[in-house]
């Protein structure tokens, strides 16, 4: 079941004569993201030779899916980054100081859906616009459909996972220190996991 269409012209024509799948037309509106069934997190590598990872335990943020013209869907996030948990309280501290994030004076980091497209199957991109800091750069998100479900509280569900890579340099994320045996103490490469469980809004 198809999300999303490329925008290109002949998706164009395809879409316009075309019926709508009903199934996909079903999905049409507007969904919140479930915190307590999703996940943010980041990837790491650490002093060359390991990984850490984390997430952001405090989010929120919202779909607009379109089943009648599936590249009009949106999707946006914010993210609160004193959430933000590797499971090292020292750690965590410093993520969240002026050598990294700087949460005081940034709070939230988001992203802005400007586009998406289907890229086979059940897989698509979504690109738009990430904040870090005082810093908006274009990013692209990779995700696969997992589907849509009925809770037994009778919420109708819709679920995505995917990543993204970025390099933290180009948002302002710079602190690193050099390793005696060679390399640097953080990666600059950093890979973003998305798992979200979005709830459809009551008409």
């Amino acid at each position: 079941m198809g999300l999303f269409n490329r925008k290109n012209n002949e998706s164009a024509v395809a879409t316009a004569t075309l019926p709508v799948d009903p199934a996909l037309a079903a999905l049409t509106g507007d969904y919140s993201i479930d915190p307590a069934h999703s996940s943010i997190g980041f990837t790491v590598r650490h002093a060359m030779v390991t990984n850490v990872r984390g997430t952001f335990a405090e989010h929120e943020g919202a779909l607009k899916l379109d089943g009648a013209n599936p590249g009009a869907s949106t999707a946006t996030i914010d993210v609160k980054i004193a959430s933000i948990d590797t499971g090292i309280g020292d750690r965590d501290g410093h993520l969240r100081s002026g050598d990294f994030f700087d949460a005081e004076q940034f709070p939230l980091m988001s992203f802005r859906s400007t586009e998406a497209a289907q890229l086979g199957g059940d897989k698509y991109r979504v690109t738009g616009d990430l904040t870090i800091k005082d810093v908006t750069k274009p990013l692209s998100i990779d995700l696969e459909f997992n589907g849509t479900a009925t809770d037994v509280y009778g919420n109708e569900r819709v679920g995505f996972e995917g990543s993204a890579e970025i390099l933290r340099s180009e948002w302002g994320l710079t602190w690193n220190a050099a390793l005696e045996t060679g390399g640097v103490m953080v990666s600059d490469k950093v890979k973003l996991n998305f798992d979200i469980s979005a709830i459809k809004n009551a008409a």
